[in-house]
């Protein structure tokens, strides 16, 4: 299963396991813009505490009321959201400066005073007295504020007008069985400058669309036409894994361009946070924030004239984030964007498509607006569910009623076997969870990979990775497929009780 799927099998587990203390670790990582509105709205009626880790400043603005900040291995807890957090702690730095620069002009001072009196023997007592103040006086750090990453996006050598054209398209995939349409009638003209966010749930087509616009995806029908000067920029998750993980950063620009200059490349790299020797690290011994901001700085050197996102800001710390937004606001060309992260769609596109129920569409508003839609559209459906059941059951004969009861203590006596099943699934993975996350504390060691005499304990480690990994695969296929049966049945069991 892709990591999607894994995030949301374990956040559909947590969250529906009574609890007092919820702990979450990005929980909107790979969660499409609709289910992070669910969710956000979900957490802010639980009753509990929260402790979450997330860098979407949005979310955290909506759901915590307290702020703990980790700053050179101490913690710091700040009252208020994420944005009342960012003004109180400018605001601190601001105030650390000043008495920094102050404590300084005074230590000054004081030196200046003990150079030119420590030799006269009427000042030397003073003079001593001002040396004792010296070593008494502690340090005041220099508050440092600046983002480790800076970065632009070049502006490509030439454009074409338009840059692509999808005409009557059919976009989806061939398989053995025959081909799966998802998204139909699509007409899109793509022209220099414009910057378009996609909206619409998972499975609705976004990235369908996105790798069909690439050309990765074979049109089912119609016509793909780029311009002449089309150069595209895609960064999407699964490019993560394609990166050479034997050699470094800087191997992997020089590959693309063989001609550019060693002090060239790592000039370009310093702004992605790979500073000196770490433009020499082995991409294996990355994070996965370092190997996307890896991915992204490859999409960067190829000066491209469209870029196409793909929810880039997973496993991006907020300085990263920040970064990007900043480099996208002033890149030159065309931009579609598939992301969660609501500050990068607001500081970033002009408009919004919506990608649902087969098509691609203009949608006319903002993102309050979206989010207005779809609560209104959840409670259109809600109201369209309970005037059927009613309509149902004005028109069922009493002798169906005594059947749809007997039908139900049926299928609630099919459930017990499928529950257990799931709970020994739910068991399996949470141990191969914990055996996992110890095998990769090993493979985390860089020395293993430098080591020659660790060679047989690296290949140990990735063979009992890679084990444990199909355990958890299986566990999680056998507990989704029995979730899903477990739905289907209680819809059932659900349909005949209101029958």
């Amino acid at each position: 299963f892709s990591g999607g799927w894994r995030m949301r099998v374990n956040l559909a587990r947590t969250l529906f396991m009574p609890s007092d203390l919820l702990l979450l670790d990005e929980p909107t990582n790979h969660l499409d813009l609709d289910a992070l509105l669910w969710l956000e709205q979900w957490l802010t009626r639980y009753p509990g505490t929260l402790l979450l880790i997330s860098h979407d400043r949005d979310f955290l603005d909506a759901v915590c009321d307290h702020i703990v900040h980790m700053h050179h291995q101490t913690l710091e807890l700040y009252r208020g959201n994420y944005s009342r957090f960012e003004r109180t702690r400018a605001e601190k730095l601001a105030l650390q400066q000043a008495e920094a620069a102050k404590q300084q002009a005074r230590r000054e001072e004081i030196e200046r005073f003990i150079a030119r009196f420590r030799a006269q023997a009427t000042k030397a007592k003073q003079a001593q007295s001002r040396v004792k103040m010296l070593e008494r006086m502690g340090d005041i750090a220099v508050a440092h504020t600046d983002s480790p990453f800076h970065f632009t996006l070049p502006a490509a050598d030439k454009t074409s007008h338009p840059l692509l054209v999808l005409d009557q398209a059919t976009l989806g995939y061939r398989g053995e069985a025959g081909d799966v349409a998802q998204l139909e009638k699509v007409n899109i003209t793509l022209l220099p400058g414009s910057r378009i966010g996609l909206l619409g749930p998972n499975g609705a087509g976004k990235s369908t669309l996105i790798k069909s616009l690439t050309g990765e995806l074979e049109l089912l029908e119609g016509k793909r036409v780029p311009g002449e000067h089309l150069a595209i920029g895609y960064f999407a998750q699964h490019q993560l894994e394609s990166l050479d993980v034997t050699t470094t950063p800087f191997v992997h620009v020089q590959r693309l361009s063989p001609t550019a200059s060693d002090q060239e490349i790592r000039n370009f790299l310093g702004g992605f946070g790979f500073k000196g020797d770490d433009a020499f690290g082995e991409v294996a011994t990355y994070s996965g924030g370092e190997k996307a901001r890896l991915a992204l700085a490859l999409v960067a050197w190829q000066k491209p004239n469209l870029l196409l996102l793909d929810e880039p800001t997973n496993h991006l710390d907020l300085e990263m984030r920040e970064a990007l937004t900043e480099a996208l606001a002033s890149f030159e060309g065309t931009v579609i964007l598939v992301s969660h992260d609501r500050h990068l769609l607001r500081a970033t596109v002009d408009e919004f498509w919506r990608v649902a129920d087969h098509r691609v569409e203009p949608f006319d508003g903002d993102l309050e607006d979206y989010r207005a839609w779809l609560k209104a559209r959840l409670e259109e459906n809600r109201r369209d569910a309970r005037s059927e059941k009613s309509e149902r059951q004005s028109q069922q004969p009493s002798g169906d009623r005594k059947a749809a009861r007997k039908a139900a203590a049926e299928l609630r006596e099919k459930l017990r076997p499928l529950k257990k099943e799931r709970d020994q699934a739910e068991k399996s993975m949470e141990k191969a969870q914990q055996a996992l996350e110890e095998v990769e504390a090993v493979l985390a060691d860089p020395e293993l990979y430098t080591d020659s005499t660790r060679k047989a304990e690296l290949t140990q480690a990735l063979a009992k990775q890679a084990e444990i990994k199909a355990r958890l695969d299986a566990a999680e296929q056998t507990w989704l497929a029995a979730e899903e049966a477990l739905e289907a049945m209680e819809a059932e069991l659900l349909a005949s009780e209101n029958a």
